[in-house]
């Protein structure tokens, strides 16, 4: 007789499940970090593919979304609350894993997701991607999280202001340190200012629409989209913003190109320059940085209306592709070239009008591209100055004597906005140019805390708009 315990019969290998909401969006989390994708041009054909297969309804899509851009807007901090439940460097954890971690810590501190839920899904997402032991980590570390709510977490994390302002904002709010400093400088102003200003960037930006003039209006977009789906722009007479979100790319005007997907901030900057009084001839237009397409689509439709003609100029072959795009079906003359404003193929004194969107940082955008943020170091501000300011100087050069030039940019930060014109103006790196302010802030009627001028710097906790900048100049000799 065998007197021997009886084993118990091991347990069956239980294979995780995939979760396909949460494996979309640590998809796109890792597109976002291995590519240097941007979420918002990487989800929405991961969203397309998965609602193709039958895996996704609308609240999927939701969540998906949420998960990716509330991790993006909110590594900073997140990144300091599993620091502080490690024991190693958070640079010694693998990027793969952070985003789990990371997106679990949003799910726990972010959302209404059940902890218990959070924590299980985040877990087994470990599994599926990660292996056994990783999801083990995971699980541990989840666990600790679950200790204190997000106000609790960030009193622990967070160094008092009182200590160090700009750390004690870089993490409450997500920000890197030196944008935290950059801001502030740009903004001016006590504590509540940048306070408010940091949210803004944190929160989900409305989708707005642009009726481009003659071709679309606002009353045919607001019928597209219905009463309790559309609120009327705030500041801009073309815009319309969708109240509860939506495919704009389902609506007819925005197929037929009659109308298009636009920040209301980019809206103003091409209508002010547009609303500037020239004397004498008014019929030759450009926009020498034109890509995506945005503002030449408008610019397009308002120099039609006046029987004016708009040069599209874009460098990058696959961006003019899309200024293509934009302004086909356009009803006025117009034509898209590939061109370096830096090096025009056109001749001094063509135009009566110029915009000169220029590239840089992006930090006005940060509330569409939240990635942006960790990926911008100061030193890419001094790669950006040479052709900021060689794009403005040639296109002071390009408009006639009498005609206006709009400098304007994505961004706040002084050394890409009033730096730029200053030193040109003055002949800094280059050549003077006789040129002289015009005051944009009448050009923008309606609009509030415009500043003292005569230069524009619009702001999302001000304006709910992205925080462009536009300068205008008027060309005297």
């Amino acid at each position: 007789m065998n007197d021997q315990p009886r084993r118990r019969p091991a347990k069956p290998h239980r294979r995780p499940k995939k979760d396909p909401v949460r494996f979309l969006a640590f998809e796109a989390l890792r597109a976002v970090d291995e590519r240097d994708a941007y979420a918002n041009l990487v989800l929405p054909p991961l969203l397309k593919k998965a609602r193709a297969k039958g895996d996704f309804d609308g609240r999927d899509a939701a969540l998906a979304t949420e998960l990716v851009y509330g991790t993006l807007r909110r590594q900073g901090t997140y990144d300091a609350i599993v620091a502080a439940c490690i024991d190693r460097p958070l640079r010694e954890v693998d990027p793969p894993v952070l985003d789990v971690l990371n997106m679990g810590v949003h799910q726990l501190l972010g959302t209404r997701i059940p902890t218990h839920a959070a924590v299980s899904a985040s877990v087994e997402l470990a599994r599926v991607v990660l292996g056994e032991g990783r999801a083990k980590f995971v699980n541990a570390v989840l666990r600790k999280v679950t200790a204190h709510d997000l106000d609790g977490w960030v009193e622990k994390v967070a160094p008092p202001y009182d200590e160090d302002a700009e750390d004690h904002l870089a993490v409450v709010h997500s920000h890197p340190r030196w944008i935290v400093s950059a801001l502030w400088d740009a903004l001016g102003g006590g504590r509540a200012g940048i306070e408010d200003l940091l949210e803004a960037d944190n929160e989900r930006p409305e989708v707005t629409l642009a009726a481009r003039p003659g071709r679309s209006t606002t009353d045919e977009l607001v019928k597209a989209l219905g009463e309790d789906n559309s609120l009327p722009g705030r500041w801009s007479p073309y815009a319309v913003r969708m109240a509860e979100g939506g495919e704009p790319g389902a609506l007819e005007a925005v197929q037929e190109g009659r109308a298009g997907v636009q920040d209301e901030g980019s809206q103003l900057v091409a209508a002010a320059l547009a609303a500037v009084p020239v004397e004498g001839r008014d019929t030759r237009w450009l926009d020498g940085c034109a890509g995506p397409g945005g503002k030449a689509a408008l610019l397009a439709a308002l120099a039609a209306g006046r029987g004016a003609t708009l040069l599209a100029a874009e460098k990058q072959p696959h961006r003019a592709r899309l200024v293509g795009r934009a302004l086909a079906g356009n009803p006025g003359p117009y034509q898209v070239i590939t061109a370096d404003g830096t090096r025009p193929p056109w001749l001094p004194g063509t135009f009566d009008r110029i915009l000169m969107d220029v590239p840089c940082s992006g930090l006005g955008a940060l509330r569409r591209r939240p990635e942006s943020r960790w990926r911008r170091r100061p030193e890419d501000l001094e790669g950006f100055a040479p052709l900021q300011r060689g794009l403005l100087r040639e296109a002071l050069k390009a408009v006639r004597v009498g005609g206006v030039v709009g400098y304007a940019t994505c961004s706040p930060h002084l050394a890409e906005t009033r730096v730029v014109v200053e030193d040109v103006l003055k002949g800094r790196g280059g050549e003077p140019v006789e040129a002289e302010w015009v005051d944009a802030r009448p050009l923008m009627p309606g609009v509030p805390a415009l500043g003292e001028g005569p230069d524009v710097q619009l702001w999302p906790h001000l304006h709910g708009t992205d925080a462009m900048y536009l300068a205008l100049l008027r060309r005297t000799g």
